[in-house]
């Protein structure tokens, strides 16, 4: 019995020191966002921006990427897989497979979380809506506002959402572990395809996973109150 006990004050632990955690990150990822887009509206990182998507450029022809011509297929495809498109099959499967689970509180929580996240990206983008990049040319077709990228901040809340309540099911350590693995590799190489593609400035980008990764360490937060502790 002892062990017991002593067995369960180890994981409740461990869960409190999880929470901890996420709040901190949380708090520090907001408090970057906040200097960031503060630094961005006052035009101070022009110059880095600029100069990462030229290095990114043929220095004799701007609208030339450096690499490989598969490199930018490569990322054309790895940049729709941040599109509204796509994401929006990917929620839809999820969500049906755990209405399938009859996991259906989780359900309704993931696409109430993820639509939220989506509107709130629009919402910054028309309210500081900075200008997309002209120092290159872009690679692929864009309409709308640059900061914060939605690519990167859609990944970051659509993909680490899904993440982390698919860990909160599923049993097998592992895959616990895997899910939100898979969300971050996922979230970090689609923001780097919109810059390397000319259509996002790098603090675009960061802005976006900043924004994303709060809303989504938020989410996590109301999902262990409204869905109970895994």
């Amino acid at each position: 019995m002892q062990r017991i006990k002593h067995h369960i004050t180890r994981i409740a632990s461990a869960a409190e020191a999880r929470v901890w955690l996420t709040a901190l990150v949380a708090a520090l990822v907001a408090y970057f966002l906040f200097e960031l887009t503060g630094e961005v509206l006052e035009g101070e990182t022009r110059a880095f921006d600029e100069g990462v998507l030229l290095a990114l450029r043929d220095p004799t022809d701007p609208a030339l990427p450096i690499g490989p011509t598969w490199l930018t297929k490569m990322m054309v495809d790895i940049t729709a897989l941040g599109g509204v498109t796509v994401l929006t099959l990917i929620v839809t499967l999820v969500v049906v497979y755990l209405a399938l689970r009859r996991k259906y509180r989780t359900a309704l929580f993931v696409t109430g979380s993820i639509l939220g996240g989506w509107a709130l990206s629009s919402a910054i983008k028309i309210g500081i809506a900075r200008p997309r990049p002209e120092v290159v040319q872009h690679l692929v077709e864009v309409t709308d506002m640059s900061f914060p990228s939605g690519h990167a901040m859609l990944s970051a809340i659509t993909y680490l959402t899904l993440g982390a309540m698919l860990s909160r099911i599923e049993e097998q350590p592992s895959l616990r572990y895997f899910f939100p693995l898979v969300a971050v590799v996922l979230t970090l190489i689609i923001g780097l395809s919109r810059i390397y593609l000319g259509v996002h400035y790098p603090t675009d980008v960061l802005g976006g996973w900043a924004a994303g990764t709060v809303w989504a360490c938020g989410s996590w937060f109301v999902a262990r109150w409204m869905l109970g502790r895994r």
